[in-house]
């Protein structure tokens, strides 16, 4: 059994600005992606926290994400704006974007932003939290390069192209969805890994529409794109396995279709003669400002009364308790606050690694 190292959340959010500013990335701008990767580890989204900082590395290295995030506003109006990301990190372009819909949402009711080449900004229940927090409502979704296969086929053509949204209540956190339209995503694949655990049945088929529980194999197939994905519901129509499907490409129209940006294959990463190059892809944030329609006051306490009405309902057997989005999320943040970042030993040797490639010193009581 693998061991596991907890190292403390200060600890670990030093050495991603380190790293983050080691690779050339401004330090107001390491910070922003620092805190977008620090929160998916407090909220126990492992699959996109400390576990994607080589993920990043390894793509500024390759020269298919830039450093420096030279965002350019190629149309805007009121209430709307179109956003080259230029390649540049994506948790700069993404918490820059979804100020700007928040700026125009507080003077106007609704602000929007489309994004085209965008990069993997981290998980996406980041920015409709940062709205929650000031008292919107909050939207945010993303393509992302293909994993997903359609109804009845087993080719990857969609990604797993997740959908956030956030809304403030009166209890101590806000409502927040946060989640793939596929069953699973490619990050807890890699976390299973890391581990040396199978996937469950049922998440990744092959070419020929078989299950794959090796998480290794499935990384190797889905590198290869002879390995898909489920969408929500699973294989086939009996469990709505359409309806993911359907709302992945949804998330794929709004990300594509709104910022004139790349989609489907395209976001692959590589150029026809096989080179890598920049993903390309295209995001949408949508802010609400709910006084332009109800009091604050009322709106928070609605949503508080729909959380708790449905955390009341009346237990499964065996159930101890109900929870709404949001909820285990809030109460992990605490425990880790507490605890500190669990590592296990496989991405232990990952940050001796870029700590060593970068010169990075201070850390060798902790990894």
């Amino acid at each position: 059994m693998t061991k596991t190292t907890y190292i403390p959340v200060n600890v670990v959010e030093s050495f991603m600005v380190d790293v983050f500013q080691g690779l050339g990335v401004p330090q107001e701008e390491a910070r922003i992606c620092t805190d977008v990767l620090i929160a998916s580890e407090l909220r126990g989204i492992e699959s996109h926290g400390l576990a994607r900082l080589k993920y990043y590395y390894d793509r500024i290295k390759a020269g298919v994400q830039f450093t420096r995030t030279e965002m350019e506003i190629v149309k805007e109006t009121e209430t709307t704006a179109l956003v080259d990301g230029h390649h540049g990190m994506g948790h700069v372009i993404a918490y820059r974007s979804m100020r700007m819909a928040m700026d125009k949402a507080k003077k106007y009711g609704l602000g929007a932003v489309a994004v085209r080449n965008g990069t993997h900004f981290g998980i996406a229940g980041y920015y409709p939290l940062m709205a929650a927090q000031e008292g919107m409502m909050g939207l945010t979704v993303t393509n992302a390069r293909p994993a997903i296969a359609p109804t009845f086929s087993t080719e990857p053509m969609l990604g797993t192209n997740p959908i956030a949204f956030a809304a403030p209540s009166d209890m101590d956190y806000p409502f927040c969805f946060d989640g793939a339209t596929s069953i699973t995503q490619r990050g807890k694949i890699e976390v299973l890994a890391r581990a040396e655990k199978p996937a469950p049945e049922g998440w990744v088929i092959d070419a020929e529409g078989n299950p794959i529980t090796d998480a290794d194999r499935i990384l190797e197939h889905l590198g290869a794109a002879t390995a898909a994905l489920l969408p929500l519901g699973g294989a086939g129509e009996l469990l709505a396995g359409y309806k993911g499907y359907d709302l992945a490409t949804l998330v794929e129209i709004l990300s594509a279709s709104l910022c004139g940006g790349k989609f489907l294959k395209d976001l692959l990463g590589f150029a026809e003669d096989g080179s890598r190059r920049p993903y390309m892809l295209g995001h949408f944030f949508l802010a609400i400002d709910t006084e332009h329609f109800i009091p604050l006051d009322v709106s928070r306490r609605i949503t508080g009364q729909i959380m708790r009405a449905l955390q009341g309902a009346r237990q499964a057997p065996g159930q101890e308790r109900i929870y709404v989005a949001g909820e285990k999320e809030y109460e992990m943040e605490q425990v880790r606050r507490e605890q500190g970042v669990p590592v296990n030993p496989n991405l232990l040797d990952e940050l001796r690694v870029i700590r060593d490639e970068l010169g990075i010193e201070g850390y060798e009581a902790y990894f």
